[in-house]
């Protein structure tokens, strides 16, 4: 049974009291953070604030020290491999760099997963299934069968995408989805994201430094400080409050410009 919040909707990733420490040094202690159905939700913190250390957990690959994770409303901790590994199925992850295997094409990065949980499939069916996965990404035909090191790094983030979009995931993960990209195309990603959320359903873990990121696409913004979630909103939400970090991350020079430039795109939008 998922875990519901009558008020926002149902709760598909809910994290408790997450403790999360490497010798004496703790990232996380008593975090807490609840992910609603259907929404972007960015995560930011400063440096060492534990922002994929947060992603890890909550997939499995960074067993916390204490707290829970539940995603589906099913929990995720000290759970039997098979009946974890049909949750995992559910959800879908781009690593940062896009993580692909370097001597495997874009295509048949694209069929690992779907290979390791429908292996009956034959040849013919999973390069169809690939080179929808490829065309989702935004990719054309010709990149499928090129290897990772002959793509830019803007198309490694794509195959890497169509890779997380192999399995059909109810949730995406997305670590860092736009460093490294030129404003251009990471507006572009952006555009991606959000269209392929509004058709598919999705609901998108996001880890982002990027602030026209979090203003073009978020719906709303976890803020980690202080080995912890401190809030949780909207954009103008968040700037109500006092805290000096999440002042000087939105109000600064940066974060005005990024705040904008939304504005112009959304009264284009509007025809305003």
């Amino acid at each position: 049974m998922a875990r519901l919040n009558t008020a926002d909707g149902e709760v598909v990733i809910h994290v408790k009291g997450l403790r999360n420490a490497f010798g004496a040094q703790v990232v996380h202690d008593g975090l807490d953070l609840d992910v609603r159905r259907g929404e972007i939700i960015g995560v930011v913190g400063g440096s060492g604030t534990g922002k994929s250390v947060l992603m890890r957990s909550i997939i499995g690959l960074q067993p916390p020290q204490a707290g829970t994770v539940e995603v589906f409303g099913e929990p995720m901790i000290g759970r039997d491999d098979y009946e974890a590994q049909q949750v995992r199925r559910r959800w879908g992850v781009l690593f940062q760099a896009g993580a692909l295997f370097s001597t495997l094409t874009v295509a048949e990065n694209v069929q690992v997963p779907i290979r390791e949980y429908y292996p009956q499939l034959d040849d013919q069916l999973l390069d169809e299934i690939a080179a929808y996965k490829v065309a989702m990404s935004g990719l054309s035909p010709e990149a499928g069968p090129k290897y990772p090191s002959e793509l830019s790094g803007g198309m490694r983030k794509r195959a890497g995408l169509a890779r997380a979009l192999a399995l059909d995931p109810q949730l995406l993960f997305l670590d860092e989805p736009t460093a490294g990209l030129d404003p251009i195309s990471a507006a572009a990603f952006d555009e991606l994201i959000r269209s392929l959320q509004r058709t598919l359903g999705l609901t998108v873990f996001l880890i982002t430094h990027d602030l026209d990121t979090l203003h073009a696409i978020c719906d709303r913004v976890a803020v980690l400080a202080d080995k912890r979630v401190i809030a949780v909103g909207t954009i103008p939400e968040l700037l109500a409050l006092d805290h000096p970090w999440i002042q000087e991350y939105f109000n600064g020079p940066r974060g005005r410009v990024a705040a904008e430039a939304a504005e112009r795109v959304a009264a284009r939008e509007t025809g305003e």
